[in-house]
């Protein structure tokens, strides 16, 4: 059982910076999806999957997984870099 730490990124819809500050623990799938032949919706007998944990920080999050023998791997935040352009520039 293999999980993943990563910080919540922003929604699209998002401008605001809430809750860009939690990060979260998410297992990896331990088995692929497939499509049901009844309903043709993808699925998998994977529960894990379902589970998603926030924690306040990267330590406490790493803690968690060590306290209950998780192995994990921690996602590095990638650097946001800003295009700063003039309103004027749209009508170049």
């Amino acid at each position: 059982m293999a999980a993943r730490i990563y910080q919540i990124p922003m929604n699209a819809m998002q401008s605001g910076r809430a809750l860009t500050d939690k990060w979260m623990l998410e297992f990896e799938p331990s088995e692929a999806r497939k499509a049901d032949t009844l309903t043709g919706w993808a699925g998998s007998g994977d529960t894990q999957r379902q589970v998603q944990m926030k924690f306040p920080s990267v330590e406490a999050a790493r803690v968690y997984a060590e306290k209950y023998g998780i192995a994990y791997s921690v996602v590095p935040t990638p650097n946001k870099t800003l295009k700063i352009q003039a309103y004027a520039d749209n009508f170049r």
